[in-house]
């Protein structure tokens, strides 16, 4: 929901957010910016086929979409890091509000699959 004008989103998948705490001194660049707290969101509709992102690399801290295992990596912009993803996921600027933790900005970056 907007806090400010309190609009709730409708239902579409392509805005479902996976978000990930990690420690702030990890994150790299612009993710530093759109972090809260160490907190980075990202879309959880991974971008090569349009399926939910959901799984977390254990050892190498990446993110994963289990239908064709492209990761991305959290702590620098969700960048790819392997697998058949052209582009990174979509990311969902965070802050802090009143000991809330809301939403600053819209998604950064286009959601879902490119059409060919």
């Amino acid at each position: 929901m907007d806090p400010a004008q309190k609009i709730v989103r409708n239902g579409s998948r392509l805005n479902k957010v996976l978000l990930v705490a990690l420690d702030a001194s990890t994150l790299v660049g612009a993710t530093r910016e759109r972090a809260a707290a160490g907190v980075v969101a990202y879309s959880a509709i991974c971008p090569h086929a349009g399926c939910e992102v959901s799984g977390w690399v254990a050892g190498q801290n990446d993110i994963e979409c289990a239908c064709h295992n492209s990761r991305y990596n959290p702590r620098d912009a969700a960048a790819v890091v392997d697998g058949p993803s052209p582009r990174a996921l979509s990311a969902l600027p965070l802050e802090v509000m009143d000991g809330k933790l809301v939403v600053a900005k819209p998604f950064i970056g286009r959601l879902g699959v490119i059409p060919a």
